[in-house]
């Protein structure tokens, strides 16, 4: 477990905390919600390539799904991110990023990192592109899945973040 603030910590999310990420992921208002399902199964089968923050009573309050691409062992996927209200504006989204990626890096020779982003999320643009600056790292921006290959109506394209090589530090 790492600490952030006094008050928070992160950690790898349970199976018990599938519930609160799905309503953080409901709450955002931003992302693409899930089944309730897919989050418990997320924190069952991904939970070490996730992360969780978690307030002093230990209840999460943020989270960040990802996921090692089959093809590409050394990439770490970046599903969603995603911090309750109430503890937005104080870095706990980068400190997840962060985090998660530095532990990665020394375990499995991560080396880049993608995520899409719709158009216009431009908290997520921040986000990481902050994050590769951190890094040291080149950002590649395409769409990788454009808005007519969504079947359940209207979406906007997800343009592909590929962010690497990464420094083996952050910098300051």
């Amino acid at each position: 477990m790492t600490a952030v603030q006094a008050d928070l910590q992160i950690d790898r999310p349970t199976v018990a905390d599938g519930a609160a990420l799905w309503r953080i992921a409901r709450d955002s208002e931003v992302l693409d919600l899930n089944s309730s399902y897919s989050y418990l199964l997320w924190c069952r089968d991904f939970a070490a390539t996730s992360a969780v923050a978690r307030d002093e009573s230990g209840e999460p309050v943020g989270f960040l799904t990802g996921y090692v691409r089959p093809d590409r062992p050394d990439t770490l996927l970046v599903w969603q991110v995603a911090v309750d209200s109430a503890y937005r504006g104080r870095g706990l989204a980068a400190a997840l990023l962060d985090g998660l990626t530095a532990r990665f890096t020394a375990e499995r020779g991560l080396t880049t990192v993608e995520t899409t982003i719709s158009p216009g999320n431009t908290a997520s643009e921040r986000l990481f592109t902050a994050f590769a600056e951190r890094r040291g790292a080149a950002v590649r921006r395409e769409v990788l899945f454009d808005t007519g290959l969504f079947p359940d109506g209207p979406h906007d394209p997800e343009v592909l973040y590929r962010i690497g090589p990464l420094s083996p530090t952050p910098s300051a």
